[in-house]
């Protein structure tokens, strides 16, 4: 059986968006299609009718500055997200993100809006983007739009986008200042191409040694991708000392929903190694910020 029908290459993001839109149900936007491809071959996503290949949309493959801003396509592969000095200068929390995910021959293929598409709570693409306060740039029929990186998700594997309508084009990172900076960490099964455990991701401001603002993303701490609002609030306006730690941390916990999962972790086990996790990325944080 055949695991498509038809196959189209549009050149631009409104001929991708009116391929999705008149194209017989199901439609499949693809792009790197590492997961895509294993879960059509292997039976665990039902026969798509046309597939839309969106790696020749130039939009949607470019890695620049605009304005005071860095623009990441969709479509960058994620080596090449790992790789660029860009990204290394204003978002340094992705490019170690992107060198853990999969293995190289993955990264050379998978693309970072592949990463974010599949909506899971603890990819770390998108826990690094959520910490960095990322926005998603959109396209529908009506045009584009910008929303908040975390509107994206609803749910464990479940976007809040319309697929039968909507792409992610790409996403806009602030750029970094003085006295900015960021880390991502994880904890993973030595095995293999291994699946995550916990992942951290930390961006901050100081100000001398007071943390101007801070954000804290940890994956997976509840069924979308978690902030740790709580932990940030108290970290605000306090140097970085034993005493204050502890009390992020006890926020951290209060606020954090951690799951079990037969493959990874129980929620008991996260909740003991989250501590060391989120203080090894804080401090590492603090310290390329000085």
């Amino acid at each position: 059986m055949n695991l498509w029908q038809k196959y189209v290459r549009p050149s631009s993001v409104k001929e991708a968006v009116q391929a999705l839109v008149s194209a017989p149900p199901p439609a499949v936007p693809i792009a790197g299609g590492t997961d895509l491809m294993l879960d059509l071959k292997q039976g665990r996503h039902a026969p798509v009718h046309t597939l839309i290949d969106l790696t020749f949309v130039d939009e949607m493959k470019r890695l620049e500055l605009r304005g005071n801003e860095l623009f990441i396509g969709a479509a960058v592969a994620v080596n090449r997200v790992a790789a660029d000095p860009l990204v290394a200068a204003h978002a340094q929390a992705l490019v170690e993100a992107a060198n853990l995910i999969a293995g190289p021959q993955v990264r050379n293929a998978a693309t970072i809006g592949g990463n974010v598409a599949h909506a899971l709570p603890a990819a770390d693409g998108t826990i690094a983007l959520t910490a960095l306060n990322a926005q998603a740039e959109v396209a529908s029929p009506e045009g584009t739009r910008r929303m908040p990186f975390t509107a994206l998700f609803a749910g464990p594997g479940k976007s809040s986008l319309d697929k039968s309508r909507e792409i992610i084009v790409g996403f806009y990172l602030p750029q970094a200042r003085k006295g900015q900076a960021s880390c991502f960490k994880r904890i993973m099964r030595p095995q293999g191409v291994a699946l995550p455990i916990l992942n951290c991701s930390v961006w901050l401001e100081r100000e001398g040694d007071l943390f101007k603002e801070v954000r804290v993303a940890v994956g997976p701490g509840g069924s979308t991708p978690f902030r740790a609002a709580e932990a940030e609030a108290f970290l605000r306006g306090k140097p970085l000392t034993e005493e204050n730690f502890s009390g992020a941390l006890e926020a951290l916990l209060a606020q954090a929903k951690f799951r079990t999962s037969a493959r990874r972790a129980s929620a008991d086990y996260r909740r003991h190694i989250v501590g060391g996790l989120f203080k090894d990325a804080l401090e590492t944080a603090w310290g390329r910020a000085a």
